[in-house]
């Protein structure tokens, strides 16, 4: 085998650079809007946001030098989505870190036990697209709502974006984010921007369990990631011709996730479309020396996660409609994603449609999220509706038999 230095090319370094930048600026406000909606402070939420792009920045590189594949690892921008529909839970940030241990100790299990993993892959695609479709869809809202209350800043940022997305889709978000910093920076008061907040090291929460949230957040969160983000990365690399054993891998990222989680982290996984851009050619016309493009963006996830109290910080002084723009732009493409992938089946379109107006409808029943009986609910229409074609295919069966 030859040096793995000697691996290295431009292409490699100029993908693996993109790869990071685009990861951490299109998701990292979904990011910190999740962890302060379920209670995290401003040095927590820092604290998680650094943690988690740690987590993949060390996870990437230690994968890809492994196995010597473009193995991206991502925060889970979804269960992100997720939490920032909830309120804080009774018991505050604690319950919620409780949680992301849970669900990240759950991916580590479905890596290594195969039932597990077999169960999460069991939920039917149009209702875990659904439930997915559900959740986006109140933050997707927000971008057009704040048209009507911020103007000045929503409609300049919506243009840009919109723009950018038929030039180079890539960068759409991207430039959004950049142009709503530009515009908050100036309208700041002069003081009104703490210096001081500027770096915030890891701040620990002690874990703690309670029965709403394993079942209204650690669950939840836990088919999030499996089923739209591990499921997908795994099924991107083996699109560029790669193919890893997916338990350990899998295993890895929530071992990642379970060190991370006491300081806030909400999870990390393989990533998905920041996986296209380091497995593609673009990275390298060989495919055995596309793995470093990965290791670089690794690099670039950790070196941008030490900036995380400076994200927060601006984040702190802006509107909540900028912030809510930003969340919103960056999520459309997911929320297109899932929403088509829910319809597509004929049979599965109103036990998806009840899936998805449940979950976005906000309903908590005993202190247990809207994303659990979305999929409760829709998991009994569909069993209900595909009832005829189970009981053909037996009958079926019985006869060949």
């Amino acid at each position: 085998m030859r040096p793995q230095f000697q691996d290295m090319s431009v292409h490699a370094v100029t993908s693996g650079l993109l790869s990071s930048f685009v990861g951490f600026s299109s998701s990292f406000a979904v990011v910190v809007q999740g962890l302060v909606a379920v209670g995290a402070s401003p040095a927590q939420a820092a604290s998680g946001l650094m943690l988690a792009a740690l987590a993949m920045g060390l996870g990437g590189i230690i994968l890809s030098l492994r196995y010597r594949m473009p193995l991206s690892v991502a925060w889970t921008t979804p269960g992100a989505a997720f939490l920032a529909t909830l309120a804080v839970p009774e018991g505050g940030f604690a319950v919620a870190v409780g949680a992301f241990m849970l669900a990240s100790a759950l991916i580590v299990v479905a890596g290594l036990w195969r039932p597990l993993g077999q169960m999460a892959e069991a939920i039917p695609m149009p209702l875990a697209n659904a439930m997915l479709a559900g959740i986006l869809l109140p933050l997707c809202l927000a971008p057009f709502r704040a048209m009507g209350e911020l103007p000045q800043i929503a409609l300049p940022v919506f243009a840009v974006w919109a723009v950018m997305a038929r030039l180079n889709r890539l960068l759409a978000v991207p430039s959004a984010v950049a142009l709503a910093a530009v515009l908050v920076w100036q309208g700041l008061e002069p003081g009104a921007f703490a210096m001081d907040r500027l770096w915030s090291g890891p701040v620990f929460v002690m874990p703690q369990l309670t029965l709403s949230g394993v079942v209204g957040i650690a669950l939840p969160l836990f088919i999030l990631t499996m089923a739209s983000q591990n499921v997908t990365g795994i099924a991107v690399l083996r699109s560029f011709g790669y193919a890893p054993k997916a338990g350990p891998l899998i295993s890895f990222t929530g071992v990642m996730g379970v060190l991370a989680a006491p300081f806030g982290s909400p999870g990390v996984n393989l990533a998905a479309i920041t996986a296209a851009l380091c497995a593609g050619p673009e990275a390298h016309p060989d495919p055995d020396r596309r793995y470093w493009s990965a290791v670089v963006a690794g690099a670039g996830y950790a070196v941008m996660g030490l900036g995380a109290a400076m994200a927060v910080a601006l984040m702190a002084v802006a509107p909540p409609a900028v912030i809510a723009t930003v969340a919103g732009l960056a999520l459309l493409g997911a929320l297109a994603s899932a929403l088509a992938a829910s319809v597509a089946e004929p049979v599965a379109r109103e036990a998806s449609l009840v899936t998805i107006l449940m979950t976005a409808s906000g309903v908590s029943f005993f202190g247990i999220g809207a994303a659990f009986w979305g999929l409760l609910a829709g998991a009994a229409f569909y069993a209900w509706d595909t009832r005829k074609l189970r009981k053909a295919a037996m009958e079926a069966e019985a006869q060949e038999a």
